[in-house]
């Protein structure tokens, strides 16, 4: 199990990775902003607003950070003035690639 996991309580278990999966997915728009990343590449905070309109402003700024610290997501200013930042996936965040395909085509065929 990575050091980084946050349901470290599992440790020895067979189910941990998971829960940690889960611990890092499990937010509603978590897999959503992922998604986006994956297919859209870097965006800034207002394209990835509309890319989940449903999505308020401060869920979206909390997932942001949720996937931040979990390194998954990147945040880099772009401009100063005024200033403007970008959203990316880290290493980790790519990584989730086939997860997200897995989960969308479940999502397509069972829900």
């Amino acid at each position: 199990m990575s050091e980084r996991c946050t349901a470290g309580w599992c440790a020895d278990l067979d189910w941990c990775g998971v829960t940690c999966a889960a611990a890092v997915l499990g937010g509603k728009w978590h897999p959503v902003v992922v998604h986006r990343l994956l297919s859209d590449g870097p965006q800034g905070f207002a394209a990835l607003a509309d890319a989940a309109s449903d999505l308020s402003n401060r869920v979206l700024s909390d997932t942001l950070d949720d996937l931040r610290a979990d390194d998954v997501v990147t945040r880099r200013i772009v401009s100063e003035e005024p200033i403007r930042v970008e959203y990316d996936l880290t290493e980790a965040g790519r990584a989730l690639e086939p997860v997200i395909a897995a989960m969308a085509e479940w999502g397509r065929g069972y829900a």
